[in-house]
């Protein structure tokens, strides 16, 4: 199910009165995915959206991408990206390909590519990432746990593996 046509996004905002939307409606379009994010979730096939109403508690598992509006407690398992918007609220420990956040996360994060905190983004929680990305305004409280790509996360090293943890002042 494809949700974002690249023709129904637009980098363009007009005051309000000028296109006839109301600041509601501008708001809304201010927290669309960027041209870049809607291609790459595209590439991916399948979008699973979780609407800026829904409420959902439990483990949410995609075979594609997944962008969340809403609220979600619990687990998000996505074979995909996962975008939660800048709306959005959730409480889970989020597994995929790559994650964005411009909404409030409290949880641990464990990606296989990159993971990108958004200006007036909120992480509460630990990451394990091929790269990590904070935009100026981003707030992250945690730990970051840098990967190469195909490498096993903490979880899944072996037991003769020793961890180097290094304090920065």
């Amino acid at each position: 199910m494809t949700i974002f046509k690249r023709d129904e996004v637009e980098d363009v905002r007009h005051p309000a009165g000028e296109t006839g939307e109301s600041q509601a409606e501008q708001r809304g379009a201010a927290e669309r995915p960027s041209r870049r994010e809607v291609r790459r979730m595209e590439q991916s096939g399948e979008v699973t959206v979780i609407g800026g109403g829904a409420k959902l508690e439990g483990t949410i598992v995609s075979a594609g991408s997944l962008r969340v509006d809403g609220q979600v407690k619990g687990q998000i398992q996505a074979d995909g990206d996962v975008m939660l918007s800048s709306g959005s609220r959730v409480e889970a420990d989020v597994t995929a390909a790559s994650v964005s956040v411009a909404g409030s996360l409290r949880g641990t994060v464990t990606v296989t590519g990159r993971a990108e905190l958004k200006s007036g983004g909120r992480v509460e929680g630990n990451i394990s990432s091929a790269s990590l990305v904070v935009e100026e305004g981003a707030i992250f409280d945690g730990q970051s746990t840098m990967q190469r790509k195909g490498q096993p996360t903490p979880g899944e090293r072996s037991s003769g593996e020793q961890r180097k943890e290094v304090s920065v002042p």
